[in-house]
C-alpha cells in the first residue's frame, strides 16, 4: 500500500509521539507502507521541521535519520499536474502525487482538499489498515 502523508501528519508524528500520526509513521519508516513524495513535499517538510518553533521540541537528529530513510525507502513520484480548485494551493502537490501513485493521502485537514476516497484522515487510515 502507498501513502503520502500531508506536512500536518509528520509534524503532529514528531510532536505527539503516541497518537495516529505517529503510529502511521513508525509503520512507513518500519517498511509496512510505501511513502510517495516529490522534492517540493520533501522541502515543505523539512521548511516546517526546521522552524524556530520547534527547535526545543523536535531534534535535529531525528529529523535527519527520518530524511534519510525517506531517500532509502520512498518513492519519488514526478506527478501530473492537477487543475481543480484547491483553497490552499501549498496542498496541491499532495494530492497531485497521491492521484498520480495511486495512493492513500493522510491528512488533517481533509477539508482542504476534494472529496474523494484516497484522502483520508490519520484515524481513518489506522481503521483502513487494522481490518
Amino acid at each position: 500500500m502507498k501513502v503520502v502523508l500531508d506536512t500536518n501528519v509528520i509534524v503532529s508524528a514528531f510532536l505527539v509521539p503516541q497518537g495516529k500520526p505517529a503510529t502511521i509513521l513508525q509503520l512507513v519508516l518500519n517498511h509496512n507502507f510505501d511513502i510517495c513524495f516529490n522534492s517540493a513535499i520533501l522541502a515543505e517538510y523539512e521548511e516546517v521541521l526546521n522552524r524556530e518553533k520547534f527547535t526545543d521540541k523536535i531534534h535535529t537528529s531525528d529529523i535527519r535519520r527520518f530524511f534519510d530513510i525517506m531517500y532509502e525507502l520512498g518513492i519519488n513520484i514526478i506527478s501530473t499536474p492537477s487543475n481543480f480548485d484547491i483553497p490552499d494551493e501549498t496542498d496541491r502537490k499532495f494530492y497531485d502525487v497521491a492521484k498520480t501513485a495511486s495512493a492513500y493521502l493522510v491528512t488533517g485537514n481533509t477539508k482542504h482538499y476534494p472529496d474523494e476516497p484516497f484522502i483520508i484522515t490519520p484515524a481513518q487510515f489506522i481503521l483502513l489498515i487494522s481490518n
